[in-house]
């Protein structure tokens, strides 16, 4: 029996990387991701979404979007969110290829 993995399954039904459907899947991902760890840092420091709204400055409504993905972050406000509950986040910028203009 053949064993396929995942990487070889993501290039069969969504396209190889730097494909425009893998690309949009890679980067939902980690925003998924991203929620994900937001939200459990959040329990983590036994806050509520409005006491972490509070310290943000935002609505409970941005920090329930942001939970669970439906809304786009700036890094400003990733950053505020980050700092208040006492944890860092780290870029990294890798050059993939060309630009090319059209």
């Amino acid at each position: 029996m053949k064993l396929t993995s995942v990487k070889e399954l993501k290039d069969k039904h969504l396209g190889k990387l730097g494909t425009p459907r893998r690309d949009k899947y890679e980067q939902e991902l980690k925003i998924e991701l991203l929620a994900e760890e937001i939200k459990a840092l959040r329990l983590a420091n036994n806050l509520t979404q409005d006491q972490l709204g509070e310290l943000v400055g935002v609505q409970r409504a941005q920090i329930s979007k942001l939970e669970n993905g439906k809304s786009n972050i700036t890094i400003g406000t990733l950053l505020k969110v980050m700092s208040a509950l006492k944890a860092k986040v780290s870029f990294n910028v890798e050059k993939i290829g060309e630009v090319q203009m059209v």
